[in-house]
């Protein structure tokens, strides 16, 4: 029997069963709060090498998960220890969840040879987890614990990827068993065959005679690998694109076919649209962003998980890139689309142009299109922009652009704070070469400001750029506006959150005059260690919000 063999048939214990599943998927670190329950997965990760990345707070180190899922396109993991740690971080699930970002939680669990008589945090995880995971299990012997290792990671990244659930009775983990070695089959990024034939034919009938085409794509189609697809079919169709979620930068911001200010006259105006990993939800008026005569394509990695809530000419399911590689080939010789091109440009440039008075204003307390104006001239092309808050970071997303795929990270369509400081970690990690911006509200900051802590204990150096207004604006201004009062929406202002980071190991700076904020940007991004730009801004600017919520 060879050394290989013997290593894989002798007993170890359910810790190192975990972590030898999780290097033979490629899994470098776990992201993690400490817990009795789940000390054999420690050992096991220090015996293979994985790296420990422990966190403040499970819902940081769940959400750390995600964000290396989002910048890696590659599983996340995080391990929390029972009870507590499970239910803190069920944001953290219900955000990837909404996403469909791939990340695999690892929770300790109460002894099965007890259960029921009372353990520490001993409570039945799985019924509570399981409406937000694709997958929710428990170990019943330490043998099905590769197995189950496997197919949480698997099912992670299976269109619609999304988040899994495992969690392991104390006795299990610590108990013995062989490891098997399986090992791991290759997988392919692109995710399978292209759409059915007849519905092909039918988009490439409708695109082959659309004078006024457009592309509104959203996070499936950075799961799916589709942006060089995507950049092909547009470049040789001549299609206008607009993109949202992590789609952002899939499409260079400065390509001649990629647009955002005139989307509402581009997604209105056009015969037909191709829509791209992206659902019909209130970021698209469940369909109504659309013209009532554009005919819609739907390209998606897998069925629609709701219904649409229009007709739509064809549903495309199957490799986004496959398939828009499909469609560029079919419709080749399509309309001229030229004029329509020059005239959604000319809106463009003319809205871009209606934003130079809020970009240059120069009031103390800060607007924060002008934050977000001198920040853009100090960042790099390739920077990872983190945002992380509401109404502040409603402008980022107005005028922050993105250049490359996996730049951009936002809370997404569920909207949950405190998600920015454990993306902030993973992406820093993921990309120790690139600039990481966080961008946070302060009342986002209340959710995870400890996690500074973190990031200093690790070394971890993350900008972070707060918008300080001294208000809930995201409801504070709607509450005014619909009652003429507003309760529950006050913090403290002029609040010192940069001095909090000093005291956490970081740098900290305060601004109060727009003219300073470049100065203080280029100190943070040089002082070697996490800093926050505490940026006053102004309280009574609030954002131009049209989506409905409902």
């Amino acid at each position: 029997m060879s050394s290989a063999e013997t290593e894989q048939t002798t007993a170890v214990h359910g810790g190192k069963l975990i972590a030898r599943r999780l290097k033979a998927h490629g899994v470098t670190k776990i992201f993690t709060l400490s817990g009795g329950h789940i000390f054999p997965i420690y050992d096991g990760c220090r015996a293979e090498g994985i790296d420990i990345v422990d966190t403040r707070h499970e819902q940081a180190a769940t959400f750390a998960a995600e964000g290396w899922a989002k910048v890696t396109r590659e599983v996340g993991v995080a391990a929390v220890t029972a009870g507590p740690g499970v239910t803190n971080a069920m944001s953290a699930l219900g955000s990837a969840q909404m996403n469909q970002s791939p990340i695999a939680v690892l929770a300790g669990r109460a002894p099965a040879l007890r259960w029921g008589s009372g353990s520490l945090q001993e409570i039945d995880h799985i019924p509570f987890v399981r409406p937000l995971t694709k997958s929710a299990q428990t170990a019943d012997s330490p043998a099905e614990i590769p197995g189950l290792v496997d197919d949480a990671i698997a099912t992670a990244l299976a269109p619609h990827s999304g988040p899994t659930f495992v969690d392991f009775p104390m006795d299990h983990v610590f108990s013995e068993a062989p490891d098997p070695g399986t090992p791991v089959a290759p997988r392919d990024p692109e995710g399978g065959p292209e759409a059915d034939g007849g519905q092909l034919d039918r988009a490439i009938a409708l695109l082959r005679d659309a004078e006024r085409p457009v592309v509104m794509a959203g996070t499936n189609l950075y799961w799916g690998h589709g942006e060089v697809a995507l950049l092909e079919l547009c470049e040789e169709l001549g299609v206008p694109v607009f993109l949202n979620g992590m789609a952002r930068g899939c499409v260079p911001a400065d390509h001649r076919l990629a647009f955002s200010r005139a989307r509402s006259e581009g997604l209105k105006g056009a015969d037909v649209a191709i829509v791209i990993g992206v659902p019909m939800d209130f970021r698209l008026a469940f369909g109504g962003a659309f013209g009532e005569q554009t005919e819609l394509i739907v390209v998606d990695r897998a069925e629609a998980i709701r219904e649409h809530p229009r007709q739509v000419a064809a549903e495309l399911v199957g490799s986004i890139a496959g398939t828009l590689r499909a469609l560029t080939a079919g419709a080749k010789g399509a309309q001229d689309t030229s004029a329509w091109v020059a005239r959604l440009r000319a809106s463009e440039t003319e809205k871009r142009a209606a934003e130079a008075a809020e970009l240059t204003d120069g009031r103390s307390p800060l607007h924060p299109m002008r934050l977000y104006k001198e920040l853009a001239e100090v960042v790099d092309r390739d920077a990872i922009i983190i945002g992380d808050g509401g109404d502040f970071v409603s402008y980022a997303g107005k005028v922050i652009d993105s250049y490359e795929p996996g730049c951009w990270m936002d809370p997404g369509p569920f909207g949950c704070l405190g998600s920015g400081p454990g993306y902030a970690l993973a992406a820093k990690l993921a990309r120790p070469d690139k600039q990481v911006v966080l961008m946070l509200g302060d009342g986002a900051f209340g959710f995870g400001g400890m996690e500074y802590d973190t990031l200093a204990r690790h070394g971890v150096n993350v900008v972070g750029v707060m918008g300080n207004n001294g208000i809930w604006a995201l409801e504070k201004h709607p509450m005014e506006f619909l009652y003429g009062y507003s309760v529950a929406a006050e913090l403290t202002p002029r609040t010192r959150y940069d001095l909090v980071v000093e005291a956490l190991g970081g740098h900290g700076e305060l601004v109060e005059d727009p003219d300073a904020v470049k100065g203080a940007l280029h100190r943070a991004f040089e002082a070697g260690k996490p800093a926050l730009v505490n940026v006053l801004t102004d309280p009574s600017v609030a954002y131009p919000r049209r989506s409905n919520l409902a």
